[in-house]
């Protein structure tokens, strides 16, 4: 599933050719996704004008003017990509499930082949208590998050930090991937039990989930199986992985070499030199 860095490289993608611009026309190909479409979807986006893309967590938000907002969830397989003025159309897809004709030419195809994804619509004062988005914890590279904050948030968890920092109420957004790598650069074990991450071990994990964060970003995430950029581009910071799976980590002289293990049924990989 795609998580926070390549959501928002999705929603940096969709930014360049949506905001400040009207949606001429929204194709609905099949009724549902994960869940039914939002009723009249169609009749509640066209003429009006996309102000505004933002995130939350794994969701991409699209502001609209009269202040409707249109969350979007990739799920397991979902792409968002966008096809600019001029170019050439690719071929119809038999996944392309939803569509949205700008003004100025562009258009974007939501497609998803194994329907993962979600649509919902909802008003921009009622945001923050929709259901998918009212219980998720702060934005990871948002002022909020820190490492107080973090100890805070994993106070009393007897739960590997691991599968802690898979719950979104800890953390919006971090997936599998990025909480294996960050946990390796901030030297701490996966199997450590999570309240016993405080202090200088919660800045320090809190400064590299930031950290590598921020570097897959600058990448473009990381293109496994489904993931693409809305520009069709791959990912390239699987590239950069320490120990998601790695043989070894770098620089690292063990003989055993990158572990890997199962934890709350997700492949987990480190080093269990470097990290305690």
């Amino acid at each position: 599933m795609p998580e926070l860095p390549e959501v928002e490289t999705v929603r940096r993608g969709l930014a360049l050719h949506m905001e400040g611009r009207r949606v001429e026309r929204l194709a609905l190909n099949r009724p549902d996704l994960r869940i039914p479409l939002p009723p009249g979807l169609p009749e509640k986006v066209e003429g009006r004008t996309v102000e505004r893309i933002g995130r939350r967590a794994k969701y991409i938000l699209m502001e609209f003017e009269g202040g409707g907002v249109l969350i979007v969830h990739l799920g397991m397989s979902g792409r968002m990509v966008v096809t600019p003025q001029g170019s050439e159309p690719p071929p119809p897809d038999p996944h392309d499930h939803v569509v949205f004709a700008m003004a100025g030419g562009a258009t974007i195809r939501f497609n998803d082949a194994r329907r993962f994804g979600l649509m919902d619509w909802t008003s921009a004062a009622e945001l923050g208590r929709h259901k998918l988005l009212r219980e998720l914890g702060p934005e990871p590279l948002g002022n909020a998050f820190n490492g107080p904050a973090l100890a805070a948030a994993l106070a009393g968890r007897a739960s590997p930090i691991k599968a802690a920092l898979l719950d979104q109420r800890v953390v919006a957004g971090l997936g599998n991937i990025y909480a294996a790598e960050a946990l390796f650069w901030a030297g701490i074990s996966p199997r450590r039990r999570a309240a016993t991450v405080t202090g200088g071990r919660a800045e320090r994990l809190a400064a590299a989930i930031r950290e590598v964060l921020t570097r897959a970003i600058e990448a473009g995430g990381s293109s496994l199986r489904d993931y693409v950029q809305a520009s069709g581009e791959l990912g390239y910071f699987q590239h950069q992985w320490a120990v998601y799976g790695r043989e070894r980590c770098p620089g690292c002289d063990c003989a055993e070499g990158v572990r890997r293990i199962v934890q709350s049924g997700r492949s987990t990989f480190y080093c269990a030199k470097r990290q305690r």
